[in-house]
């Protein structure tokens, strides 16, 4: 079963002020609507791709939540992200009899848009945050993911997700777990030291977005060895927020590359937009 990206998740403090900056950096911003049950509402920005990115805050405390936790915890960021299967029970059952047995579900879920439309999903979460949740639409996945021109085009020329990058502690375990997630049509690479990043990595395409799964290298045995920023950086990373998505880059064009966006403005999330 394919399983493409559907979003990626992004937690703030104030979503009309986080919408507000997004659209200073040339995003077209729409608002989602409440979670039923919960204290959090949430903002999209769509891509033709099909991808969106979620940006979601609290109007209530949540404790119960993980993505609030973390916001409280270590501020704004990215905290998760999902891929999109035809049927979340079917997914769920395929990738634990690939023996993912800590992938649990299905759970219902849900959102009121601000016209008053109720949408209704299934999702499908691993015990660790590694590995991305499911989230399967029961009602029409266009009336959650507007998928028109007019919400999919954006001033600053993003067409979609080009690439993710993933923190994880252990990157052999965390390989396997996607591999039994996505079955044996997914391509992947074997784990590659980085040698002078410091860095072990893998990577993973779906359906041209490629999945950059990172660890820190084990330091050398010499008291004298020394991490590199980017080692340092992830290690710092994984003993903060965890594990789960850090960084990403979108596909654009008009032939402007812009790199490193003000995270002043992206509330905290290490993005790039590419140009073509």
């Amino acid at each position: 079963m394919s399983l493409p990206l559907d979003h990626i998740v992004i937690a703030v403090h104030d979503l009309a002020e986080a919408m507000a900056d997004y659209q200073k950096l040339g995003f077209n911003v729409l608002p989602g609507g409440q979670h039923p049950g919960r204290t959090s509402h949430n903002a999209l920005v769509v891509f033709a791709d099909g991808a969106y990115l979620e940006l979601i805050a609290w109007q209530g405390p949540a404790p119960q939540e993980r993505w609030y936790n973390t916001l409280q915890a270590h501020g704004e960021g990215l905290v998760d992200f999902a891929l999109l299967p035809q049927d979340t029970a079917t997914a769920l059952a395929e990738a634990q009899a690939r023996g993912l047995d800590t992938l649990r579900g299905p759970v219902d879920g849900g959102r009121v848009r601000p016209d008053g439309e109720r949408l209704i999903w299934q999702s499908a979460r691993h015990d660790t945050p590694d590995v991305p949740f499911l989230c399967g639409d029961v009602t029409p996945r266009n009336l959650r993911v507007p998928d028109d021109e007019a919400t999919c085009t954006h001033p600053n020329g993003a067409t979609g997700v080009a690439n993710l990058c993933i923190a994880v502690h252990e990157l052999d375990v965390s390989l396997a777990r996607y591999q039994a997630l996505l079955g044996p049509d997914a391509s992947t690479t074997a784990p590659t030291l980085l040698s002078g990043l410091g860095l072990r990595v893998a990577i993973i395409t779906l359906q041209g977005l490629q999945l950059v799964l990172m660890s820190p290298a084990e330091r050398k045995a010499s008291p004298a060895s020394t991490d590199s920023h980017s080692a340092q950086a992830l290690r710092q990373r994984l003993s903060t927020r965890g594990e789960g998505p850090c960084a990403f880059t979108l596909a654009g064009h008009g032939g402007t590359v812009l790199r490193g966006l003000d995270e002043n403005f992206t509330h905290g999330v290490a993005l790039e937009l590419w140009g073509k």
